[in-house]
């Protein structure tokens, strides 16, 4: 029997720590706390990667303070664009869906995606159809809506009017979720899902429900999911190559999951993080930006959350 382990994110671009009120710290590190659990129960009762993976993700979007499902950022026409990804790294099955404008949790219909096996990825319209078909929860756009996601993407239009985009914080940019996992038999899986960026062209599809990019796993290696600017991991790939460099180079993965974050994007100047999971269970969570959203379980029972440098202890509900 393996060893299981267990990582999420909540995003890089976490707010400045004046942004939000310790209560809503709390609230925030609550409901990564809860993430781990759910993934937790799965693994800890001999359940497969894939459905751990998948139950974090879920209360992840649930949650009002990730940018993901409910609380989702904001396009440049104010709408919401999902984008949700799943792999399994026991056969390199994998679902994806973007740009879907109705689903209530997207990691479920990626994961309805992937077991229907007639494609990989669904967009638009057709994705929201797909979920509904498959008696997924859909909502009105409304339902994804909340006021910090309004004022961000105020923000960020204020930003492109004036000229300053480059300087607006992670917060207004960009956020995503995600979680990876190595079971007891072994396996390992990933997921992500996110609302994109705040103020992002209409249609624009990022890295998260791209395999290989945003989100990737394989058995014997590690599992992947990623959180930053997509468009500089899809031109690099990124969950692909911390594999790569893990399989043809024999790093470990925490070196190959830094090397990809502080080395090969270092210079583009973006805010980028990943959270990683090797066959041996190690876990990585490199980032270059103030904070990330993350946190890590382990067969030791042992619950850890954090969202800057300070990682705290968590005690399960």
């Amino acid at each position: 029997m393996t060893n299981f382990s267990l990582a999420i994110h909540g995003g890089c671009g976490v707010m400045a720590k004046l942004d939000l009120s310790e209560d809503e710290w709390i609230a925030a590190r609550r409901d990564l706390g809860r993430a781990l659990e759910a993934g937790y129960a799965v693994l800890s009762g001999g359940g497969h990667a894939i459905d751990a993976v998948q139950a974090a993700v879920v209360v992840m979007e649930d949650s009002p303070h990730f940018n993901a499902g409910h609380g989702a950022a904001l396009n440049e026409n104010g709408i919401h664009e999902l984008d949700a990804s799943i792999m399994d790294g026991t056969t390199l099955a994998a679902g994806a869906v973007c740009a879907a404008r109705h689903i209530r949790n997207p990691v479920l219909a990626a994961r309805a995606v992937m077991e229907h096996g007639d494609a990989v990825l669904l967009a638009g319209p057709a994705a929201d159809h797909f979920a509904e078909a498959q008696g997924l929860a859909v909502e009105e756009q409304g339902y994804f809506t909340t006021e910090r996601r309004r004022l961000a993407l105020a923000a960020m239009k204020a930003h492109a009017a004036a000229g300053t985009r480059a300087s607006a914080s992670e917060s207004e940019k960009h956020g995503t979720v995600g979680a990876v996992a190595l079971d007891q038999h072994g396996h390992l899986a990933a997921a992500t899902s996110t609302g994109g960026y705040n103020n992002k062209p209409d249609g624009r599809v990022g890295d998260s429900p791209i395999i290989g990019a945003g989100t990737y796993a394989r058995d014997g290696v590690c599992a992947v999911s990623g959180t930053g600017q997509g468009e500089f991991f899809i031109r690099h790939v990124v969950g692909h190559e911390v594999a790569a460099r893990i399989a043809y180079l024999g790093e470990d993965v925490k070196t190959a999951a830094a090397r990809v974050i502080m080395e090969d994007l270092k210079s583009y100047d973006i805010g980028a993080g990943l959270v990683a999971v090797g066959a041996d269970g190690a876990i990585a969570a490199p980032y270059n930006t103030d904070g990330m959203f993350r946190g890590w379980v382990t067969q030791s029972g042992q619950f850890h959350v954090a969202s800057h440098d300070l990682v705290l202890p968590y005690e399960p509900h």
